[in-house]
């Protein structure tokens, strides 16, 4: 029986979130606190340092720049969220605050994506092509570069949350997520939802998939030219300067690609059963990944350090 024709449209969404394990909610309340607290400082200062230091302005820090503040971004749309429902005994939410967290989400995961690639071919040419590197890599080529990054995650978030936000939603508004994460809403549209499916399908294709293999072919390239340099120092030296853009690539896609990869249609058997596992890999991606990103590829960076320091002595 179609759902639609047994209750009235749902105005707002219950957050299910780890509602029925109320230690791990006073737990993770205070663990994700202190970790949004880190994203805050940690993306924060290297935003600061890569605008006030004119060492750092390169196309590598930009990138770096505009990382952090989508990382900033990213968690600021979700984690408050979070933290509220480990408090709040009934966790609702607005339908328009729903879609707003559901857009902004959608939008910086996406962002994230092409701005990775991006930075992959950053370092391709900074280690293949050095010579051409200033002409390549100039102040035109990159920040449209970013931009742009910016521009395809947007408009992707736009048409996600639009073709979702038509689906009539009825009956059930349990939401077994901490946030409105948009497969778990569309579980609750009274519709079918195969558009919506095959549209997230082509966006993981576009969005995962071209990334994943522009980097990987970047890094071939890479890793080939690096084991061409006759001293090790050089080699060591070269590899450094990837080795932490390649983490947080591996990182990052690495979860994504777990949660992602496969959007399911809605399963009228139990749209409401998601496993404590599947929530907790979704908490990883959404806050610990933010959390290393500075610290692996800037703040341990001995640039980044040096601009600390003076900034700090100035």
């Amino acid at each position: 029986m179609d759902r639609s024709n047994q209750t009235s449209p749902v105005m707002g969404f219950i957050l299910l979130g780890l509602s029925a394990h109320p230690k791990l909610e006073k737990t993770f309340f205070v663990l994700i606190l202190v970790m949004y607290l880190v994203i805050l400082l940690g993306n924060g200062v290297l935003i600061l340092v890569t605008i006030l230091d004119s060492h750092l302005h390169t196309p590598m820090y930009f990138f770096l720049g505009n990382l952090s503040f989508l990382d900033i971004c990213y968690t600021t749309s979700s984690v408050p969220l979070i933290l509220n429902s480990f408090l709040t005994p009934r966790k609702t939410i607005p339908f328009s605050a729903c879609v707003m967290q559901m857009f902004l989400s959608f939008a910086m995961g996406a962002t994230e994506c092409v701005l990775l690639g991006m930075m992959a071919f950053d370092r391709y040419v900074a280690i293949c092509n050095p010579l051409r590197y200033p002409v390549v890599m100039s102040k035109a080529a990159y920040v449209p570069m970013a931009a742009s990054s910016w521009a395809a995650g947007i408009t992707n978030s736009v048409v996600q949350t639009s073709q979702a936000m038509r689906l009539p939603f009825c009956g059930d508004n349990v939401i077994n997520h901490f946030t409105c994460e948009i497969l778990a809403v569309l579980k609750l549209a009274c519709a079918d939802i195969s558009i919506n499916v095959i549209s997230m399908v082509v966006a993981n294709v576009i969005f995962l998939g071209v990334p994943v293999v522009f980097i990987f072919v970047s890094y071939v390239f890479i890793i080939a030219t690096i084991l061409r340099i006759p001293s090790a120092e050089g080699r060591k030296k070269a590899f450094s300067t990837c080795s932490a853009h390649l983490t947080v690539v591996v990182v990052f896609y690495g979860t994504i690609l777990f949660m992602y990869g496969k959007p399911k249609s809605k399963d009228p058997q139990g749209a409401d059963k998601q496993d404590i596992s599947d929530k907790l890999t979704s908490l990883f991606y959404g806050v610990v990944t933010p959390m290393l990103n500075p610290i692996i590829y800037s703040l341990r960076n001995k640039d980044v350090k040096a601009a600390m320091k003076n900034l700090v002595c100035q």
